[in-house]
C-alpha cells in the first residue's frame, strides 16, 4: 500500500489509478472491514488524526478532483465522507523523497512523465497535508 504525500498531478495514469484503488482499501482498514492491512505503516499518519476517516476521505476526495480533470471517472460515491482538508503534517524531506522515489518508477514506466517531473521548480504535496519544515 502507497499512500503518497505529494500531489495527484505527479502521477501518471497508472499510478493515480493504483493509488485511488489502495486508498479505498485504506478507507476500508480504517472502518474495520477488512481483516488485512489493519498495522500497514502507510495508515499510521492517517490513525494520528483525531478523525482517520474524515482525513482519508478528504484525501480520496482530492484524488478525485484530479481524476475528473484528467477525465477519468472515479466513482465518487465510494468516499464515505464529504469534508474539508484536515491539514496532516509531512515534512519537506518526506515530499523530497517520495518525488525521487517516484521519479524512479517513472524512468522505466513513463519517461515523458518523468521528465515532465524533473523540471519541477516546487514539489507540492497532496492537498490532505501540509509542509512542516525539517
Amino acid at each position: 500500500m502507497r499512500l503518497w504525500s505529494i500531489h495527484p498531478k505527479y502521477l501518471d495514469s497508472i499510478g493515480l489509478v493504483a493509488l485511488w484503488r489502495e486508498s479505498l482499501l485504506a478507507q476500508k482498514v480504517l472502518q474495520e472491514k477488512t481483516k488485512g492491512y489493519k498495522s500497514h505503516p502507510e495508515l499510521v499518519r492517517f490513525k494520528a488524526q483525531p478523525f482517520p476517516l474524515k482525513a482519508i476521505s478528504v484525501y480520496l476526495s482530492e484524488m478525485w478532483k484530479e481524476s475528473s480533470k484528467r477525465g477519468y471517472n472515479f466513482d465518487r460515491s465510494k468516499i464515505t465522507l464529504n469534508c474539508r482538508t484536515t491539514g496532516i503534517p509531512v515534512t519537506s524531506n518526506e515530499l523530497k523523497s517520495e518525488f525521487d522515489w517516484l521519479c524512479v518508477k517513472l524512468k522505466k514506466r513513463n519517461p515523458q512523465k518523468c521528465r515532465g517531473l524533473l523540471s519541477a521548480k516546487r514539489i507540492e504535496c497532496h492537498p490532505s497535508f501540509r509542509v512542516i519544515r525539517k
